[in-house]
């Protein structure tokens, strides 16, 4: 069993500087777990904690049953993958994969048979004679992972592994961690600051933001029903667009946004939003509910807005329009097919159907 479980977590600097601040986490045996936020929020803190490579100053952290506050990261059956890959520069790729087994005075046959299933797993094993400076950025990271693959580690810990790859080698490098990790079937925790990475790797994700875990869910889940203003605007790319609005009540409830009437579907009125009557909030609507085709605009007319284009992207399979919507500025992401252009003035509609509604003060979710 290679559970985690982090209760009360706090982690303190010198000079009082909070790096993390009162978490509780429970990681199941062999989950795929993504730690994602800025940078500065504390993720790589709480990696290095549960690595044991950082003091806890509060709270209590167990693998598999055992409190291991206490004990040193050699003897918690943990292995870690960092950023910059850490390999030894006069050491081949064999010797780099061998060399903490070699320090456990493991048989030199088992280090042997070790090294070459791992290889073999990653499709190195042409590389083994090779030092460090002879391989691409995408071979030292296959080395760095068969390195800690070959101890068995009960839990996994990568520390942006990918960050210093090119973006092609980061996508084929996300599908092989997932595959590495259907096969091995070990507890992986992984950080990252790309939420495109944690929205496509991980069985769930821990959003954290200011030393504090915000949301932990899937990520369907997490980009569906953010709790608050930051995990909404932190998961999707491109992010949530934010929109000050009003809410209002006739016989539906509907935003005053710049003097337009946006009703709210009947699905969408929950008891939740009686307090917020003749108050402001703020409208959160994502780049993909926003449409400017004429027969979207045309069956949602209580939904639709007058804009101005500033600028078109074209990126292939979809076009981003940035848009002026009085004093806010909207990214919208339509089909190719689009006849809007940079200059424009346009008219769209919003899905409101998909609009998520915050509290303007606390920031949290009013409804999704």
């Amino acid at each position: 069993m290679a559970s985690i479980s982090i209760r009360n977590i706090s982690k303190v600097y010198p000079g009082d500087v909070l790096a993390v601040d009162d978490c509780s986490l429970e990681i199941p045996d062999k989950e795929f777990v993504i730690l994602v936020g800025p940078s500065g929020c504390g993720k790589s803190t709480m990696l290095r904690m549960i690595a044991g490579l950082e003091e806890i100053t509060k709270g209590e952290l167990y693998i598999g049953e055992k409190l291991v506050n206490d004990v040193p990261p050699k003897n918690r059956d943990i292995a870690m993958v960092f950023q910059n890959y850490a390999l030894y520069p006069h050491m081949t790729v064999y010797k780099n994969m061998a060399f903490a087994l070699k320090l456990a005075r493991t048989p030199k046959a088992e280090i042997d048979k070790r090294v070459r299933e791992a290889a073999k797993i990653l499709d190195i094993e042409h590389l083994l004679s090779r030092k460090p400076k002879a391989l691409s950025g995408g071979q030292r990271q296959r080395v760095a992972l068969g390195r800690a693959m070959v101890r068995n580690p009960a839990v996994f810990l990568l520390d942006e592994p990918l960050s210093n790859l090119d973006a092609k080698l980061r996508t084929s490098m996300r599908t092989e961690l997932i595959k590495l990790h259907n096969k091995l079937e070990t507890t992986f925790v992984y950080v990252t600051h790309d939420q495109v990475e944690a929205m496509t790797m991980g069985d769930r994700i821990v959003v954290m933001n200011h030393a504090v875990v915000q949301q932990v869910d899937t990520p369907q889940n997490l980009y569906d029903f953010p709790c608050n203003m930051f995990v909404a605007g932190f998961i999707g790319s491109p992010q949530m667009n934010f929109i000050d609005a009003v809410l209002k009540k006739d016989d539906k409830y509907y935003l005053d946004v710049e003097g337009d009437k946006l009703y709210l579907p009947a699905e969408k009125e929950k008891d939740e939003l009686k307090d917020y009557v003749d108050k402001a909030v703020k409208l959160g609507v994502r780049p993909e509910d926003i449409y400017d085709d004429e027969a979207y605009l045309k069956s949602h007319t209580d939904s639709t807005i007058s804009t101005h284009v500033e600028v078109s992207e074209l990126m292939g399979s979809e076009v981003y329009l940035y848009i002026k919507y009085g004093d806010n500025t909207l990214t919208a992401r339509v089909a190719p097919t689009t006849k809007s252009r940079t200059g424009d003035s346009i008219k769209v509609a919003l899905d409101m159907n998909n609009i998520h509604l915050f509290d303007v003060e606390t920031e949290n979710t009013i409804i999704n």
